[in-house]
Parts: structure tokens; sequence; C-alpha cells
């Protein structure tokens, strides 16, 4: 289904800031600990120090999909000059698994902001192959969308996105 304004995907800035709009065409489970992810859980540093296990729904093992972990608000909300951050790259995941049965490009690198809260966003693309889809050079401003476009992953089939702060940071995300 395609995404609504009300969204909180559209609401959230992660569609606009990170992806172009989409449809949801697969699903998208995330769970840290005993904690499943929907779009902007709260989650402190602490919460988020080992990688998540991620479940990806669809029906045909012969489809392989890429997962990409991104935060958007590096070094802060305020000022994301560095903006896209790469957390973590799982490729040829197949249907109906997880990132467990994947390749991991790029290592876990949990999430740890200094300042503010930090969307962080798990975006998941179809592959049009196997192995098709190789390692970015660095992690600092990662460029989901250029990824996609270079690799012809295409619009994501699925995404969600958690908040993130310091384990002593207070408050709630300022709205524009």
């Amino acid at each position: 289904m395609s995404l609504s304004p009300r969204d909180p995907l559209v609401v959230g800035r992660v569609v606009g800031d990170v992806v172009d709009p989409f449809t949801r065409l697969i699903s998208l489970k995330v769970t840290y600990g005993q904690r499943q992810v929907s779009n902007g859980t709260d989650l402190r540093s602490s919460q988020v120090l080992n990688k998540p296990t991620v479940e990806i729904g669809g029906d045909d093992l012969r489809n392989f999909y890429t997962l990409v972990m991104v935060d958007p608000d590096v070094p802060s909300p305020s000022n994301p000059y560095l903006r896209g951050y790469l957390h973590w790259l799982v490729t040829d995941i197949p249907a109906t698994t997880g990132t467990a049965f994947g390749n991991e490009l790029v290592c876990y690198e949990n999430p740890c902001p200094t300042s503010g809260i930090h969307r962080v966003a798990l975006i998941l693309f179809r592959q049009l192959g196997r192995q098709t889809v190789y390692a970015p050079q660095w992690r600092q401003r990662f460029n989901t969308r250029e990824f996609a476009e270079n690799y012809n992953l295409g619009l994501p089939v699925a995404a969600v996105y958690f908040d993130c702060q310091r384990e002593n940071g207070c408050g709630g995300r300022r709205t524009s």
C-alpha cells in the first residue's frame, strides 16, 4: 500500500530526507532484544548495542533483498552536515528469512548519538539478483538514494525507523 501523508515515515521525514515516496510491498520486522521496533520507537544507545533481529516477508526464496541501516541526523539533528551515516548493510537476504541468512557487507555499528534525538532508518530494497550489490567505501555521508540507483534497486519495498538518543538525553523530538 502507498504511504499516506500521515504515515509515520512521512511525518518523521524519513521519506524526504532518506528515501523517496514508495509503496510497502513486503513485511519487515525489526527486534532489539524483546522489543519490536515500530516507526518512532524511542530507544537509548544501551538498547541498540547489538545488532537487531530482522525478519522479512515474501513468498519466493528466489527473491533477494538488501537492508540498509542509516542515520540521517549526524552529527546532530539541527546540523546534519554528515547526513547519512551507514550503520549496517546486509545483502542477498532471501525472502521469508532474515539478515542471518544474508551477506553482511558492512558490519553493524551501534547508533550512539552525542547530540539530540537521531532517527535511525532500516530500509529494505529488492535486488535484481544475487551478488549484485557491493559495499560502499565509507560509512559517512552515505546517500541511500544514490546507493539504490547505483545498484538498480529501485524504490524501497519496506522501511521502519526508530528514534535514538544518548543515555542521559531527555525530551522529545522538535518539529519544525
